[in-house]
């Protein structure tokens, strides 16, 4: 067991009962879905920072106020008779890779699962805010959802604030279907907000009201929480928009335990999902024996400017025995995925590249 970790974490092989606690609460992708499109509501990952609340649809309202000249005060039936829009994009959450760090920041510990691409329909954000009109000295806009807890020692409603600019980009939306149908309950029903290119944590889920404001927002979740930060006294800086990534369907079949993979020797065509918060990935390279060299996969184009894009491999494994399958991606910015962990206090934008042990039999 490692000594004198950095206060708010673990050492990686001790899971804590608070960790397991979190754990059953939320769940992330099994990575064989990475097969689908667009991913099945029950298999889309779920991180709920408090409970989810009971919403009466008949009697819910959105309320938009603040720094407007028109508050507006909206049921679901009045967001759904409004100009609509719909918007394949993969949400994926800050934390995604928690687990993998040494020492592990003590949080939801995920592995590499927190991941999933749906179809989302509403009405775009900025029609709304225009409607309301926004006032001279906005800088900012507040998003305030119905679940409720207490952090840093104080209860409060689950918030987040976008800068006036992003939140008036046009891909924007209040989303009110996944996947063709209502919101399920733990989707944010009756309406979220999708921001897409930004982690998860951006997308608040049972939205209540949409406050413009003339200053920037300190609440909990912009102030303390999701900020890369080295140590507890550090300011860090905002998690915002998704690192560059790859991730692999598991070929062959698993040990139930370890989840080491096995396949017989000959062709495999190894399958995956790619994506980056910062636009198109350029390409992906997959690695047979652990990054020490690396081999250029066929990657698609993406079926929609948000969606994560498939990118596909063949191995040929040339002998029985052990290996270390990796795939990398890089962006159109150039970023690319690194091959050791980039650590911070809140185990946040962990890209580094997937590593899959296989045995060929």
């Amino acid at each position: 067991m490692a000594t004198h970790l950095p206060q708010g974490t673990a050492d990686a092989a001790a899971i804590s009962p608070q960790e397991l606690a979190l754990a059953t609460r939320n769940h992330g992708m099994p990575l064989e879905a990475l097969a689908y499109d667009l991913t099945p509501a029950g298999l889309h990952y779920l991180l709920i920072h408090y409970d989810v609340p009971l919403v009466d649809a008949a009697g819910w309202r959105l309320e938009v106020d603040g720094a407007v000249r028109t508050p507006l005060s909206l049921s679901l039936e009045d967001l759904e008779g409004r100009p609509t829009v719909t918007s394949d994009v993969t949400f994926e959450c800050a934390g995604n890779g928690r687990s993998l760090l040494e020492p592990r920041p003590l949080s939801q510990p995920w592995g590499l699962e927190a991941v999933g691409t749906a179809r989302w329909t509403g009405t775009p954000l900025a029609r709304l805010l225009d409607e309301a009109g926004i006032g001279d000295g906005a800088v900012e806009v507040l998003f305030t959802g119905l679940d409720r807890g207490v952090e840093d020692g104080a209860a409060q409603p689950y918030q987040r604030s976008l800068a006036l600019d992003d939140a008036l980009h046009d891909d924007v939306v209040l989303a009110w279907a996944m996947n063709g149908v209502p919101l399920p309950p733990q989707h944010g029903f009756p309406l979220r907000l999708v921001v897409p290119g930004w982690y998860g944590m951006t997308n608040v889920k049972w939205l209540s009201r949409i406050t413009v404001l003339d200053e920037p927002f300190t609440g909990y979740q912009n102030a303390r929480a999701y900020r890369v930060r080295q140590d507890a006294d550090d300011d860090g800086v905002p998690v915002s928009r998704m690192a560059v990534r790859a991730l692999m369907l598991p070929p062959g079949i698993p040990d139930f335990a370890t989840r080491r993979r096995f396949v017989e020797l000959g062709a495999h065509e190894l399958q995956g999902r790619a994506w980056s918060g910062a636009g198109a990935v350029e390409h992906v390279e997959v690695s047979a024996d652990g990054g020490a060299t690396w081999a250029a996969a066929r990657l698609e184009r993406p079926a929609a400017p948000h969606a994560w894009q498939r990118w596909t491999f063949t191995w040929r494994p040339p002998a029985r025995g052990d290996y270390e399958l990796c795939c990398r991606a890089t962006d159109a910015t150039g970023a690319a995925q690194p091959l050791d962990a980039p650590w911070n206090l809140g185990g946040y934008a962990n890209n580094v590249v997937q590593r899959v042990p296989v045995t060929v039999t």
